[in-house]
């Protein structure tokens, strides 16, 4: 089926995801001082319709009729955890919603709200940020995607007969990334090699993870390939170095999570763009980090405002030579759980620990938890363990440079165990 044939019947068989996409692009065209000032309409409807219809907002909006928006409260993923119920719109059609989960930076479930009109406008988000690639509608995807509840059957992609039609005609193929193994990754590589995608799209661990594999048994990709989108979890420079090397074409950030999709993707020139037509992004300061706060400018089923998603990042002024009216942001590369913190009360980001380890380059996945305030497993999963004198001088490292009291524990694992959403985690706080 040639991509012209297919693209016609992709968009017949979704035409309101089509319609949406069109509006995105009409978007896209305008002025930054057009898209801010359409940004505030939308916040400030949402902001009405939430005070007015959802029993949560209703509760904690009250006395704040005069309030700044920044001044509203902070929504928490515990309010969405243990609020569930009264974050839907009172009017909401209970027959056509669906329960969506998350497993978050944590890998503690979380639940959520959403319909078609929802799921539509998200596909079309995407497609708009892979358009940034120089991607078209009709041209393949291949998905890597960990999550377990979008690889089965009746997943957020779909899942039997219906899904593999659908698949075809969106030339779309989804490779279920939640564990691998050597075999595991040869296949997908061959996979690549045969289905010849144009964008790749998946979580970095397991991205890099295949690009590793490429590299060492000189995997030729095909000349199709024209982008690669790292998500869900954060991408650091030796990762898209890696991955460049291995696919041979340029590495895309994407930041956004399942309850508010489409926050930020990177263009050709290698800066976030905010989609600030479909969300508004703070950055504020939270216990001592840059934190994001997010709002969904669409969602009227269960609004998200002032969304404390988990991540921490700033706000960029000027403007990318892409052209694009919408604003700029740099992220951290870290999650607030992310961080080790001593009984001195010293805070080390986790790049620190991830430097630890450069150089040793038989180790092929690494983990940094804090069990105790004073103690620290690194888990590894490595072709060969590092010398007793290596991980003698990591010790020493840590006494004195963390704490003098800081033990370390180095476990050697066939595998590291992945959330409950198929993600990695490099360090991991104490909770």
């Amino acid at each position: 089926m040639f991509s012209p044939l297919r693209h016609w019947l992709h968009r017949r068989r979704h035409p309101v995801r089509y319609a949406q996409l069109d509006q995105l692009l009409r978007n896209q065209a305008l002025s930054r001082e057009q898209v801010m000032e359409q940004q505030r309409r939308d916040l400030a409807d949402i902001v009405a319709h939430a005070g007015n219809n959802v029993p949560y907002y209703r509760e904690n909006f009250s006395g704040c009729e005069n309030a700044a928006f920044h001044d509203l409260p902070i929504l928490t993923k515990e309010a969405v955890a243990s609020r569930l119920d009264d974050l839907l719109a009172r009017d909401a059609d209970r027959a056509q919603v669906k329960l969506g989960h998350t497993g978050g930076s944590t890998g503690k479930p979380l639940a959520f709200w959403y319909d078609e009109y929802k799921h539509e406008l998200m596909r079309a988000g995407m497609m708009r940020g892979f358009m940034m690639s120089g991607w078209r509608p009709g041209q393949k995807v291949m998905y890597f995607w960990g999550a377990r509840h979008d690889t089965a059957k009746g997943g957020v992609f779909g899942g039997g007969w219906s899904a593999h039609l659908g698949d075809l005609i969106a030339a779309e193929k989804t490779i279920a990334a939640v564990e691998y193994s050597e075999a595991k990754l040869h296949e997908w590589a061959r996979a690549i090699q045969t289905w010849r995608p144009t964008l790749l799209y998946g979580y970095a661990s397991a991205m890099s993870e295949l690009a590793r594999h490429i590299l060492a048994n000189r995997l030729p990709m095909p000349a199709s390939l024209i982008g690669v989108y790292s998500t869900a979890e954060m991408l650091d420079a030796s990762q898209r170095e890696l991955m460049q090397q291995a696919f041979a074409c340029k590495v895309f950030n994407q930041y956004g999570c399942r309850e508010v999709p489409n926050i930020a993707w990177e263009c050709r020139h290698g800066h976030l763009h905010v989609f600030a037509d479909l969300v508004q992004l703070e950055s504020v300061e939270i216990e001592g980090e840059n934190r994001f706060l997010v709002t969904s400018l669409s969602n009227r089923l269960m609004p998200f405002i002032r969304y404390d998603v988990g991540d921490s990042g700033r706000l960029l002024d000027g403007d990318c030579p892409c052209g694009s009216p919408f604003p700029l942001i740099e992220m951290d590369l870290f999650r607030k759980n992310d961080l080790i913190r001593t009984r001195a009360g010293a805070t080390f980001h986790p790049s620190y620990f991830n430097r630890l380890l450069y150089g040793m380059t038989q180790i092929r996945q690494y983990q940094w938890v804090q069990d105790e305030i004073d103690r620290l497993t690194l888990n590894l999963v490595a072709a060969a363990p590092p010398s007793a004198e290596t991980v003698a001088d990591l010790r020493d490292r840590l006494r004195r440079e963390v704490d003098a009291e800081m033990r370390l524990e180095v476990n050697y694992l066939d595998e590291i165990p992945r959330t409950a959403a198929g993600k990695h985690r490099f360090v991991i706080g104490l909770k």
